[in-house]
């Protein structure tokens, strides 16, 4: 196992989990300012508004995106398990 191979598969995984969890911040992100907005615009500051759209939109999206999520991970998981001869041999 070469010092090449293990930063390979370092960006290889940050890139894994940048790309499954980007979807999910980014829409975490969008209605947490769309709330924030809606609140300065009301001038409603309820602690409840602020989380309760939040963990339903994340739910949602994870609930779409799942497949390909599990697909990524598997198709990475089974691409380290092939490579494990090659990189101790």
């Amino acid at each position: 196992m070469t010092p090449e191979y293990v930063i390979k598969l370092g960006q290889d995984t940050l890139m894994l989990v940048l790309q499954i969890a980007g979807p999910v911040l980014i829409v975490a992100l969008v209605v947490g300012l769309m709330v924030s907005v809606f609140q300065a615009v009301t001038q409603i500051h309820e602690m409840t508004l602020t989380f309760i759209p939040k963990i339903l939109a994340v739910v949602a999206v994870v609930m779409m995106i799942m497949p390909w999520m599990m697909r990524r991970m598997l198709d990475f998981t089974t691409q380290i398990f092939q490579s494990i001869p090659s990189a101790i041999g």
